[in-house]
């Protein structure tokens, strides 16, 4: 399957999109001071289900990024 020009440069976006909000996420989650994250220094359920959803769109996030740059590779070498 070949992608546009358009549709890589998109993912590719949606890859670097998906870790500069989850890195922001993970850092303020672990600063958390609300109670919510962790209780007498241990973490909490929410930390960890917080943690999984960071953890699985890191990994989506890298793989849409990588088809997209696959994407824009391929256009290159064509043109």
């Amino acid at each position: 399957m070949k992608l546009s020009r358009p549709i890589s440069w998109f993912l590719l976006a949606f890859g670097v999109w998906s870790w500069v909000i989850w890195v922001t996420f993970v850092k303020n989650l672990i600063k958390d001071g609300s109670g919510l994250a962790f209780d007498d220094g241990r973490p909490t359920a929410y930390f960890w289900v917080h943690l999984l959803l960071a953890v699985v769109s890191f990994l989506l996030g890298t793989a849409i990024g990588v088809i997209g740059l696959r994407g824009l590779r391929a256009l290159r070498r064509t043109s």
